[in-house]
């Protein structure tokens, strides 16, 4: 009996330029070029944007070997691209574009591939285009270098879930004020009315959580990306005789959960900042939000 084994399959994953967006929208560049003058900015500059992505698929396409499988898929293709155990991903982008792709992923590694070196923070996207081609031989055998990052996930009480690898969001879909029930893993409880509640990781840190503590004195310890802990903040909560503001962060280790009853309509939880894909709640229905068993494995050097 003979057994077949498949060769690596190699998943680019990227998001249209804002070149290709506003030829879309505008039609032409001439009047891309109007649209972005009236704004204090040049075509050039987008242009050159467009260029360094481009150059950076190409070198990428480039550094998968002849006899591997290969595929590509855009960032708003995510929910409908059906990935394999054995892929290896290879983000071109953003350090984002890396939050976007890690909730649809169960352990494959992720290479994070930065077009424009010194304009993002890097902080996901570490590796440069012309290194790729000495890199993937090495995920593809083991032997590189994988970070394991925690990811948080959000569970109705019907079933439905998503998971995120900066924050999920709770709250109402326009960030207008929702009101709802908050109860923590200590079993304290307190009706609220608020702008909403953003559950972060240590990856996450750096973002959203990290302005939300700025602000606020006696903040919990923020965790780091591989901490399992995550922490929580209520935004802008209200005081009334029915809703109150002692409640407002906290942090939550392995087993833990932070437990949201809608009291309203329109309620939502999305992550990662990806509203378009998110959990709808009807009044009376029940999230729970915690550290999720799965991780984002990324290939750092």
């Amino acid at each position: 009996m003979s057994y077949t084994t498949l060769a690596p399959r190699v998943v680019v994953v990227s998001r249209r330029s804002e070149l290709a967006e506003l030829l879309d929208r505008h039609g032409t560049r001439g009047a891309a070029g109007y649209f972005l003058r009236q704004r204090g900015r040049s075509l050039d500059e987008v242009q050159a944007r467009h260029d360094a992505l481009d150059a950076a698929l190409t070198e990428v396409s480039a550094a998968i070997p002849a006899d591997w499988r290969r595929g590509a898929v855009d960032r708003a293709d995510l929910p409908r691209f059906l990935f394999s155990p054995e892929d290896v991903v290879v983000a071109v982008g953003q350090d984002g574009l890396v939050a976007n792709v890690a909730k649809y992923l169960s352990g494959q590694p992720v290479v994070g591939v930065d077009p424009e070196p010194g304009r993002n923070p890097g902080v996901l996207v570490r590796v440069t285009a012309d290194a790729a081609a000495q890199l993937l031989p090495s995920v593809v055998t083991g032997t590189a270098r994988v970070e394991s990052r925690t990811m948080a996930v959000a569970v109705l009480d019907d079933g439905q879930r998503l998971t995120g690898l900066n924050e999920i969001y709770f709250g109402h879909g326009s960030h207008q004020s929702a009101r709802y029930s908050l109860s923590t893993p200590e079993g304290r409880r307190e009706r609220h009315s608020s702008s909403g509640v953003v559950v972060g990781t240590g990856t996450g840190a750096t973002g959203w959580c990290a302005s939300i503590s700025r602000e606020r004195s006696g903040s919990p310890t923020l965790p780091t990306p591989q901490d399992r802990e995550l922490t929580w903040f209520v935004r802008e909560a209200w005081p009334s005789p029915a809703t109150g503001v002692t409640l407002t962060a906290g942090s939550l280790g392995a087993g833990q959960q932070l437990e949201l009853v809608s009291e309203g309509e329109q309620l939502v939880c999305f992550a990662d900042g990806i509203e378009i894909d998110h959990l709808t709640l009807a009044w009376g229905q029940r999230v729970s939000i915690g550290l999720a068993e799965q991780h984002l494995n990324l290939v750092v050097t």
